[in-house]
């Protein structure tokens, strides 16, 4: 597997709509994961991979400008959604990147259906934000190992000279 899309990234960013009526065309199990995805980093794109792994096809959800700013502060995100969804999108793991403006993914996991859900290792089955959506339907959650030293909060403090 390479590791850029060879479709244009801009074509893998949807709307709620445009997601929802791409999943009701799919063949295999749907993947689901979410996150902020600032300063993309080898951790994120382990958890990306791993949940790749999990079925036939990948869709972020990605937090937006304003979801960050009030769960991480008023200096987060350092990129902007737009940019944050086309890198993602340029990820060939990366099927599909939905914004959603909540502080939580509940809404997009229900209009999505997703038959994994999956986070990294700073997560339990039990605290996974659509997690008993997924597994009523009968799905799968899957729990991604950290990779150690990797995190964006590490990365800014290393800019800023705050260690890492």
């Amino acid at each position: 597997m390479g590791v850029l899309s060879p479709r244009p990234p801009a074509d893998k960013i949807r709307t709620w709509d445009e997601a929802a009526r791409w999943r009701r065309t799919l063949a295999g199990p749907l993947v689901f994961t979410n996150g902020v995805f600032d300063l993309l980093h080898a951790g994120h794109v382990d958890v990306l991979m791993g949940a790749r792994a999990q079925g036939a096809h990948l869709v972020v959800g990605l937090n937006s400008d304003e979801s960050v700013r009030r769960l991480k502060g008023p200096t987060r995100p350092v990129t902007s959604e737009a940019e944050r969804a086309y890198v993602l999108a340029a990820l060939e793991c990366v099927d599909a990147v939905v914004v959603f403006g909540e502080d939580t993914p509940r809404d997009l996991v229900r209009r999505l259906e997703p038959d994994v859900i999956v986070k990294g290792g700073d997560y339990t089955p039990d605290n996974v934000v659509g997690a008993s959506d997924v597994l009523s339907r009968g799905g799968r959650v899957v729990i991604i190992p950290l990779t150690p030293g990797q995190s964006t909060s590490g990365i800014i403090n290393k800019l800023r000279g705050s260690g890492g």
